[in-house]
């Protein structure tokens, strides 16, 4: 991409960066007519779309090559590197109809499948080995095997079943000897044990209905003059009420991902993973994804929401379960990108995401027997182009011209395309860049809870607080859910069940009030210059929320000091506050940006908020100026530079504990000192007190002393609980901090009253999806039962 920017003469660059949206048909066939005769450019373009220069192509010989690699790995024991190997292998080796080598494919299966069942992964295994027997049904070793795993999972009449076939199978002396020693050891088990049955293993399913049937909930475009269009309500919404539900209209992995979430569900990748058998780039938890990616599967019962497909129309929505066609097909997202080239796996994720657009478009203009001449989809969000700078206006234009390169390639004659289909498709990247969705996914990041504990006995050294993050592993567009407005307070809570975008209340929502989640920044999480500034880069507005708008607890004390005066509690800020004699404050940080919020009903402000700032809150009618380093309360000064530089040194010290795995106890007490400056610096409700204690909290849990990991988690909570609202979603993942600590110290009271609290928290924002989401919270109410019924477990 640098080498064809800087390729641009400057005077046509200076065109485009300078261009408006209304210019576009003119730059783009400005710049499309210099890269025709461009000769570095047709040499970019035959290195994506060559299929000889291909890096994505399925190669017999590598795939042997692999094979081989995995089988003197096996060899050695070395079982987790030989699982590496030979799905390595699989994802090279040529998989379609043409091209396939029945016995190498079904070898490799079946060696995968023997190497799973030494790790102990059984379902895996038996996945493994129906897909061997799918492509050689006569293949004994998978017969034998599939026999073996059942037999590990005492399921001992089907694995005498599946042994038997593979005696008869069987071509050699030598093996049928070996089969008939299994057979006979596993007819003696048979008669001393009772049986176990296996669930199905043979198949993963990737769709997630909707178990619970929402009320009816409707919700109703609306305009304003400050956030443009929204979502408001038209009746009163309860809390934890399913608001919306909706399929993405195209999805794509990010690259951070690609190797560890299937490129379909986007659930996180099992041992078997299932490749493209066209190409090397996707992976997918199981043949059911793999074939809803690439085509030729029907789609069942789904729940989903009724709307125009581009949004066009602004018609109440409402939330309707619904039966699709079975004769209907999902658009196959992956097919036109694999088709011998590797562009898709080069062009950045948007880029990509645009091309499934325009493909779909097509998909669907086919499907309808419309011409596929056309500018494009017009999707009718909102793209800011004349905001962005001009170098991203010229390496989108430069990407949708490469773009459109690609699919033409790919469709050849049966695509044709208006003059304006590349204006328009770069107002679609622009779309995607600012409407488009991050699927997220909770991921442990310790593998749960240490859950096998004793009463009085504390955790092994080595333990973790169970602590989840979330990670962006897919970017979407969903069409009408673009439409619902940002809050740095939200009313409402997004998460995905597959790639379904779910909305769900946190709150009372009054009939006619807006409907609104966060794009990411939210007070608490973000101090508010960082929330504009977030929202501004991002998606170019300034947010005029209620916590934007109105002087609040989070943002006063949240990266604030402490008075110098030990009975005060007033936060020190590094910002100017300015009240006004009409009763405005306007802060300033720097004099880079001002913010003007009004002042909230002192008769209904807290205990906390009155003590914090005293001053500001006080006097009406008289104009105040509260400069950096001055307390809010008593107007007493600290050097807040100097403050600052300490707490951030000090803050340093403690976080090292997060990147030490095996944690000596002699660095604690060091910890503990810089914890000690911190709260001689920082204003109590700080979040950066919170961190820390936090921090120290996992210190404690790692190097065994619960009790004090107690103490400081504890710590931690009580702050975010001044920081955020009592009901935020992260509190709730603090506590579930607690329950593990107080789970291993054995105090199964506390812990059952702290994960009650959480989960009546999580109830609110994932609602009967729970613990589907959070997989833990199962595990945890499995040893809270043990802890209350045995005393120990």
């Amino acid at each position: 991409m640098e080498r064809l920017k800087s390729a641009v003469p400057a005077e046509l660059r200076r065109a485009v960066g300078e261009g408006a949206a209304a210019d576009l048909p003119t730059t783009t066939s400005r710049l499309l007519a210099f890269f025709d005769s461009l000769p570095l450019f047709h040499q970019v373009m035959r290195e994506l779309t060559d299929p000889e220069l291909a890096l994505c192509r399925k190669d017999k010989g590598r795939a042997a090559e692999l094979k081989g690699k995995g089988n003197a790995c096996f060899s050695r024991r070395e079982f987790g590197e030989a699982l590496g190997f030979y799905s390595q292998a699989l994802r090279h080796v040529p998989t379609n109809s043409d091209g396939m080598d029945v016995n190498l494919v079904s070898a490799i299966y079946a060696n995968r499948a023997s190497t799973m069942h030494k790790l102990g992964l059984f379902k895996e295994s038996l996945r493994d080995c129906d897909r061997a027997i799918a492509v050689s049904s006569n293949y004994s070793k998978a017969w034998y095997r599939k026999g073996m795993v059942k037999a590990s999972l005492k399921n001992y009449s089907s694995a005498i079943h599946d042994l038997e076939v593979a005696l008869s199978t069987e071509m050699t002396s030598l093996g049928k000897s070996n089969i008939e020693q299994e057979l006979k050891l596993i007819l003696q088990k048979q008669e001393n044990v009772n049986e176990v049955g296996t669930s199905d293993c043979g198949s993963k399913d990737a769709d997630v209905p909707l178990a619970e049937q929402p009320q009816k909930v409707i919700i109703d475009s609306i305009s304003t003059p400050n956030k443009g269009r929204g979502m408001a309500s038209i009746n009163d919404i309860p809390p934890a009420s399913l608001i919306h539900v909706e399929d993405p209209l195209a999805v794509i992995i990010m690259k951070s991902s690609r190797e560890t979430h299937c490129h379909f569900c986007f659930n996180e990748a099992p041992a078997d993973v299932v490749f493209c058998p066209l190409c090397t780039i996707p992976i997918y938890c199981s043949k059911r994804c793999q074939e809803q990616a690439v085509g030729d599967i029907s789609c069942n019962q789904d729940t989903y929401l009724e709307y125009d497909d581009h949004a066009t129309s602004l018609a109440k929505l409402s939330i309707t379960s619904s039966c699709k066609s079975p004769s209907s097909k999902l658009f196959a997202e992956h097919r036109h990108e694999c088709g011998g080239a590797h562009w898709a796996a080069v062009l950045p994720a948007d880029i990509v995401l645009a091309g499934r657009i325009m493909a779909r478009d097509r998909e669907k203009r086919m499907l309808y027997g419309k011409s596929v001449a056309s500018s494009g989809p017009n999707l009718d969000l909102v793209h800011h182009y004349d905001h962005h700078s001009p170098d991203n206006k010229l390496e989108s234009q430069i990407y949708a011209i490469i773009l459109l390169l690609c699919l033409q390639n790919h469709y050849r004659s049966d695509l044709s395309w208006t003059e304006d289909s590349l204006s328009q498709l770069v107002l679609l990247i622009f779309q995607i860049k600012v409407n488009s969705i991050a699927i997220v996914r909770m991921k442990s990041m310790d593998g749960g809870p240490e859950l096998t504990v004793n009463k009085g006995v504390s955790a092994a050294e080595g333990a973790n607080m169970c602590s989840v993050e979330q990670v962006r592993v897919a970017q979407a567009i969903y069409v009408s859910g673009s439409l619902f407005n940002h809050s740095c307070r939200p009313n409402v809570h997004a998460y995905f069940l597959s790639r379904t975008l779910v909305l769900r209340s946190t709150e009372f929502i009054k009939s006619g009030s807006p409907v609104e989640l966060s794009y990411g920044p939210q007070a608490g999480e973000m101090h508010l210059p960082d929330r504009q500034k977030s929202l501004q880069e991002n998606y170019y507005f300034s947010c005029q929320c209620s916590s934007c708008s109105e002087l609040n607890l989070s943002d006063l004390v949240m990266n604030s000091f402490c008075c110098p005066q030990s009975n005060c509690l007033g936060a020190i800020s590094e910002s100017t506050y300015y009240r006004s004699k009409e009763n405005f404050v306007h802060v300033s940080l720097g004099g880079s940006y001002v913010w003007k919020l009004s002042l909230p009903d002192v008769s209904k402000v807290g205990k906390d908020m009155e003590k914090v700032a005293r001053s500001l809150l006080g006097n009406s009618g008289a104009s105040l100026n509260i400069d950096p380093g001055c307390c809010m309360n008593c107007r007493s000064h600290i050097e807040v530079s100097s403050a600052a530089a300490t707490s951030h040194r000090e803050a340093s010290k403690i976080n090292r504990l997060k990147e030490i795995t095996l944690l000596d106890k002699t660095l604690i007490p060091e910890a503990l000192q810089s914890l000690k400056q911190l709260k001689k610096l920082r204003h109590p409700y700080s979040k950066v007190l919170a961190q820390a204690q936090d921090t120290i909290a996992e210190a404690f849990v790692k190097v065994g002393d619960q009790e004090q990991a107690q103490k400081h988690c504890k710590a931690s909570i009580q702050i975010l609980e001044k920081v955020y609202h009592p009901k935020h979603i992260t509190i709730a993942h603090e506590l579930i901090k607690l329950v593990s600590i107080l789970l291993s110290l054995g105090d199964g009271a506390s812990a059952a009253a702290t994960f009650a609290r959480a989960e009546a928290i999580f109830s609110l924002y994932y609602g009967s999806h729970m613990e589907k989401i959070l997989a833990y919270m199962g595990t945890l109410k499995r040893a809270l039962r043990c802890e209350s019924t045995t005393g120990a477990c």
